[in-house]
Parts: structure tokens; C-alpha cells; sequence
């Protein structure tokens, strides 16, 4: 059988039980065995040993309530849940998909069980009818491998009953999955559509915004032409945000731009004041660059 789990899974399984509510290790190995329908359960030498090494990165903490140590994750695992946003998501169609296979193999199991008791059972009725008197016997062996057969139409009932969950559970989940991806895709739409309405209205002048804004010029800005990106900013725009990487969603990637040109916007503001005069020429950097968006946005990949 495959294993349940694969290389870096568990972690991040465990990271999203945490985020659901702080846990024990027993109530950990105890969900997990519920997601599974009671097919797999963990060992304590499995789960406790990677807790504590989420909680020496970083991504969970814990504290002890009654003797026992109950699990927390961090910001630090909420971040790192949210940058494998995608993966997990994955992850859940691949724990459907194992219990599928769980489900399987023991139908599998079952079957052949009860194939050799079969063969035991006609075995012993055959030995016991070449014997006189052991008619007794004979109906002892017949009621035997009745009980043995309804138990095992009991048992591949079942295990038919949670394949067909299981495949349910799975086709649902990719549903969610697919409407995900089209809810983001529709999202980004939506705010490339606002920016370029944005930079209609105000009159399609371009500038740089990394340089004006972000690269920390407090002037006026008289000096350099609405048209002509500042001294350097080339060098900025390459470096700028480069310490995130991207993720293979272009969607996600955008957010994660937009979100950093927001915070580094907002700090710059709080640090340096945000006067009026200040403020009307953010307003010109930001048509600026939103124009400039919205033509990359616009035009044919």
C-alpha cells in the first residue's frame, strides 16, 4: 500500500488541524483516524515527534492544561499555511482519494478471507462426511460458513458504502476547487477593470510610482517629467518584492504584489507624514502607475 501521507504532508495536515483549534496529541491522532473513517490512525511515535519539531521552527507553541501539552499554531503557521494555500488543497482530494484506496484494499482483504474460510469450511464438511455418525458435525460446519458468508456480504457492503462517499467527498472538493479558481480569477478581473476605469478618469498620465512613492522621494517631484521614471528606478522595480517568490498561481501572485505595495505605501505615509500636498501627488503616482497596469492588464499575453 502507498503511503497515506506524502514527503512534507503530514506537517501540513497537522499546521491545519492546529489552525482549526489548539489540540492535545492524542486529540490529534484521534481526528486524523475520524478524517480516515477509521481506516488509518497514526502512532503517537508519528505525530508527537513532528509537533515538536513544528514547535522548534516556530509554527506551533504549546501550552500544559491538566498534565497534557496542548498545541497552538503561531502567525509564523498561519503564514506558512496560507503561502500552501494551493497544496493543502490538494492534499484534501489526496486524503479522499487514500481512503478510496484504504476502502479497496480491505474489500480486497475481505474477499480473500472468506474465500479461504470457504475452502477451509468445504475441507472439513468433506473430512467429517466420510465419517458415520457425524452428522451433528456436518450442520455445525454449514452454519459456520453461513455466518461466515453473511459477514462477509456485511463487510464488502460497508466497504462499498465508504468507496462511494469517498468518491463523492472527492468530486465535491474538486467543485470547490474549480469555483475557487474562478471566484480569484473573476477577483483579478474585477480590480484590473476598476484600475483601468481609475486611470481613465484620471486622464491616462503616466508615471513611475516605485520611484516617486516607494523609493522614498519626499519632494514635489517638479523637477522630473510625469513621463521619465526617477534616477535608478529601474534597479528598484528589479529588486522590488523580490523576496517573494512566485507560487504557480498567477492570481495568488498578484494579491500578494498588491497587498506588499499597499503595506509599503501605508508605512512610508506614517512614517514621513501624509500632507495634502503630499497626498495630491500620490494621487498623480498612483493614476500613473494604475494607467500603467491597466495597459499590461489589457493588452494580449
Amino acid at each position: 500500500m502507498p503511503p497515506v501521507f506524502a514527503h512534507g504532508r503530514l506537517r501540513l495536515y497537522l499546521l491545519k488541524l492546529l489552525d482549526e483549534a489548539p489540540r492535545h496529541g492524542y486529540e490529534v491522532i484521534r481526528l486524523l483516524e475520524e478524517r480516515f473513517q477509521g481506516l488509518y490512525a497514526p502512532s503517537a511515535g508519528t505525530v508527537y515527534p513532528r509537533l515538536s519539531k513544528l514547535e522548534a521552527e516556530g509554527l506551533v507553541t504549546h501550552a500544559t492544561e491538566g498534565g497534557r501539552k496542548v498545541y497552538s499554531i503561531t502567525e509564523a503557521g498561519r503564514g506558512e499555511l496560507a503561502d500552501r494555500s494551493g497544496e493543502l488543497a490538494d492534499l484534501e482530494l489526496e486524503i479522499r482519494e487514500s481512503v478510496t484506496e484504504l476502502a479497496a484494499e480491505i474489500r480486497s482483504d475481505v474477499r480473500g478471507a472468506a474465500g479461504d474460510l470457504r475452502r477451509e469450511m468445504r475441507a472439513a464438511a468433506s473430512a467429517s462426511a466420510t465419517q458415520v455418525g457425524e452428522d451433528d458435525s456436518w450442520q455445525a460446519a454449514k452454519e459456520e460458513l453461513r455466518k461466515a458468508r453473511q459477514e462477509w456480504k456485511e463487510q464488502a457492503r460497508r466497504a462499498k458504502d465508504e468507496s462511494r462517499r469517498a468518491r463523492e467527498e472527492a468530486q465535491a472538493a474538486r467543485r470547490q476547487a474549480k469555483e475557487a479558481q474562478d471566484r480569484a480569477r473573476e477577483e483579478v478581473q474585477r480590480i484590473a477593470g476598476q484600475l483601468q476605469e481609475q486611470f481613465a478618469k484620471s486622464g491616462g498620465v503616466l508615471g513611475s510610482l516605485a520611484g516617486a512613492w516607494l523609493g522614498g522621494t519626499q519632494g514635489s517631484g517638479a523637477d522630473q517629467s510625469p513621463h521619465q521614471p526617477p534616477h535608478g528606478s529601474s534597479d528598484r522595480a528589479a529588486d522590488w518584492a523580490a523576496d517573494l517568490p512566485p507560487t504557480g498561481d498567477p492570481a495568488r501572485d498578484l494579491d500578494r504584489l498588491l497587498d506588499r505595495f499597499r503595506d509599503e505605501v501605508r508605512d512610508a505615509a506614517r512614517d514621513h507624514g501624509a500632507t495634502a500636498a503630499r497626498v495630491a501627488e500620490a494621487r498623480g503616482h498612483l493614476a500613473a502607475a494604475a494607467a500603467r497596469l491597466g495597459a499590461t492588464f489589457g493588452s494580449r499575453p
